[in-house]
């Protein structure tokens, strides 16, 4: 589209073919940075290699001049303040890595009245170089939806002048969002060649307020001379521009959960809570949602929970009586006459209400029959009888399915017929994506348990589907991450590097969909939401199921990585991600939460304010959560948790926990060591915890470093300070 906005086409006219006079100017890394006032707004014009300019707004006066106050040159930058009628403003321009072409500005402003914004321009606009005729072009690859990650990705094609990515840290923006009542959601976007961060208008008479000093901006944009030739490319560049975006901003601090209390809580009301269990076709069954008694049971919904209770059972080793009482009823999820195991219970499908697609017999919602066959797979790795059969007798069915789809699944399709019951997510965007790698996955599982190349062959196949599909692969959150997992295994049996490059794709897919901000206004002032994840590309809530498996997945995913070069911008990113998600995942509980916060209206069944399942949805500040409704196959975020994140140490009175992910324990006579992953440049909390009410015996911690020194916490237990990527020793008297 050639159309320019008003605001694009002044740009375009102050800046092409004008050597306009700047007050500051730098070098770095064959990028040219200037700062010029012109008329009502600062701007910082950036000139990358091949001539295309990339033109900043950081201060904007309508219908005004800007007045020029006093500049301070620093090391890093430069700071400049401003003046016009509606109040002062002040910018600093920083260059945090000389080494890189990135650089960060910030705009705070202190309004002399209180101040209205109708409108606001987008802060960036590509302009052309002016030996030339021909118009920028270029591609935006991810840009922000809903609540998301304030960022841009975008190449810029012609003339090639490497990409970009534009991430305004929207965490800086809370006070405006609060005293405007304005929402942070869909604030960066636009079109070429007008791009990144409008200020949301505040559109319900909520004024800016008079002499208080607001954050209007607070942008990182890293650039990248390297053209990408195709999206395995784009994608580990996105992974790789977003890590260094990372390491430079703001992150807020986090807190240690006491997850074993919480678990025993989460099980008593699981396995008691009348509202979470329902009674048909003479068993027990696990309702999807708090008092749903009206969808009949679910095979999904009862392994999403048996799977992480079996890994809390190899952890704390005593009788978790729910296991066998879901174990009892999954035989009869198994179709005879199909050969395959249903997503309904077939005994009562009839009852099926059919107000929505799905709610019919014999529909399949695509990642449904493979969701239940992977869990039911790593039940027969471990050496369970009834999973093995149930997979096994399954696996010619899904076989069947995929060929017929060509490893292209719709959404929905009839069971008995293979019909197409509903081809896409919306019209023109294909079916669910990422399901290709989930069946790879479980093709994987199939080979790892009958050791037939047939399976094998699979999975190759399912996995060379996900080629084209760019950053428009993701469907579901924990699907994509499952996929991640099945590339990275394939590729470390072939040595094939397009299966790596699938893995780090499915990731860029994921890192598109986080919330890498903390909303702190409205409601969401009672709980974190930095490094949330989104369960779809257009779902407005963070869901407590999707992450809890993403949480699982990723982690598997460090650990087939344990002996292989990965991304050094992976490494840094995914222990973050748990570190955070240990931080955040407690607000997905009621008790943890203010009663007001949660909504009155439920869509399935309803929330029990005092009972210990975590709701589904958590929402946009300014929105009450939980209107999904309390979802009993969340269940199993704490039982995934605690046998990940805290070490048992055997005959000893105490454990070790940590919020990064760790691997290689060894434990001797009074010896620990351990390494933690993740970066060096970054850390994580470490506590010796211990179980009783006796004080901890004395215990050394030693880094690469040296000596850590821990403090002694109210609560008696040690607590370290420790970085990533490192050997950890600890020794104490046995």
């Amino acid at each position: 589209m050639d159309a320019l906005s008003p605001w694009a086409a002044a740009v375009r006219s102050l800046f092409r073919g004008h050597d306009q006079p700047a007050l500051f100017t730098e070098e770095i890394v064959g990028y040219t940075v200037k700062v010029h006032t012109l008329n009502n707004s600062l701007w910082i014009a950036v000139t990358c290699p091949k001539g295309t300019q990339v033109v900043l707004r950081p201060a904007y006066a309508p219908n005004d001049q800007l007045q020029l106050g006093k500049t301070t040159r620093q090391e890093d930058g430069i700071i400049i303040h401003l003046s016009a009628t509606i109040g002062d403003y002040r910018v600093t321009l920083q260059f945090p890595d000389k080494s890189k072409p990135l650089i960060r500005y910030t705009t705070t402003f202190k309004a002399n009245d209180p101040l209205l914004v109708p409108f606001w321009p987008r802060d960036l606009v590509i302009t052309w170089p002016a030996e030339s005729n021909i118009k920028p072009k270029g591609t935006i690859h991810v840009s922000q939806v809903g609540t998301r990650s304030g960022l841009q990705y975008i190449s810029l094609d012609q003339p090639k002048s490497g990409t970009l990515l534009y991430f305004q840290n929207l965490t800086a923006l809370n006070d405006y969002a609060q005293a405007t009542e304005t929402s942070l959601g869909n604030v960066v976007g636009g079109n070429w060649p007008e791009l990144g961060f409008a200020l949301p208008p505040t559109l319900k008479d909520k004024p800016i307020p008079a002499q208080q000093e607001l954050v209007l901006s607070d942008a990182f944009i890293a650039f990248s001379p390297d053209q990408p030739k195709n999206e395995m490319d784009l994608s580990k560049q996105f992974l790789n521009l977003l890590a260094d975006i990372y390491l430079l901003m703001p992150k807020p601090t986090t807190e240690y959960y006491n997850w074993p209390d919480m678990v025993d809580k989460g099980l008593h009301d699981m396995e008691f809570s009348h509202g979470c269990w329902s009674h048909g076709a003479e068993q027990d069954y696990l309702n999807a949602y708090v008092a749903d008694y009206q969808t009949p049971p679910e095979l999904m919904v009862q392994l999403a929970v048996l799977m992480p209770l079996t890994d809390y059972y190899d952890w704390c080793q005593t009788d978790l009586p729910a296991i066998k009482k879901i174990q009892n009823g999954l035989d009869a999820f198994y179709s005879k006459d199909l050969k395959t195991v249903m997503r309904f219970l077939p005994a009562l499908a009839k009852d099926l209400s059919g107000d929505e697609e799905q709610l019919h017999p014999n529909v399949m919602d695509s990642w449904y029959l493979h969701h239940p066959l992977l869990n039911l797979g790593r039940l027969a790795i471990r050496g369970d009888n009834q999973g093995k059969k149930l997979f096994l007798d399954s696996l010619d069915f899904t076989i069947k399915v995929a060929r017929h789809f060509n490893y292209e699944w719709p959404v929905m399709y009839n069971m008995e017929t293979l019909e197409v019951v509903k081809a896409e997510t919306q019209p023109g965007k294909g079916g669910e994506k990422d399901v290709a790698g989930l069946y790879a996955l479980v093709m994987l599982h199939a080979w790892q348990l009958t050791k037939e190349s047939k399976y094998l062959l699979e999975a190759k196949k399912a996995a060379k589907t996900l080629q084209g599909k760019g950053f428009e692969l993701f469907y579901q959150a924990n699907n994509t991450a499952f996929g991640a997992n099945a590339m990275l295994w394939l590729y470390k049996e072939t040595k094939e590097n397009v299966y790596l490059d699938l893995a780090y794709l499915c990731l860029a897919n994921i890192f598109k969909n986080f919330q890498l901000w903390d909303c702190n206004y409205g409601y969401a002032k009672d709980y974190p939401t930095f490094f949330a994840l989104f369960p779809l590309n257009d779902a407005p809530y963070t869901a407590a199921y999707e992450e809890q498996e993403v949480f699982a997945a990723l982690h598997n995913f460090l650990r087939y990585a344990e002996d292989e070069e990965i991304l050094p911008s992976v490494n840094l990113l995914l222990p973050e991600f748990m570190k955070y998600i240990l931080h955040r995942a407690p607000y997905y509980y009621p008790p943890n939460l203010p009663k007001e916060m949660l909504s009155d209206e439920i869509k399935t069944g309803q929330v029990d304010h005092k009972l210990w399942i975590a709701i589904e949805d958590i929402h946009d500040g300014w929105e009450q959560s939980g209107t999904v409704g309390q979802e009993v196959y969340g269940a199993g975020v704490a039982f995934g948790i605690i046998p990940r994140h805290f070490y048992k140490l055997h005959g000893e009175d105490f454990m070790i926990y940590l919020d990064y992910p760790t691997a290689a324990h060894q434990q001797r006579k009074g010896k620990l060591s351990f390494k933690v992953k993740g970066d060096k440049r970054l850390s994580c909390r470490m506590l010796v915890i211990k179980k009783d009410k006796k004080a901890l015996t004395a215990i050394t911690v030693e880094g690469e470093a040296g000596e850590l020194h821990g403090k002694i916490r109210k609560d008696g237990h040690i607590e370290y300070t420790v970085n990533g990527g490192q050997k950890i020793k600890l020794n104490w008297k046995s």
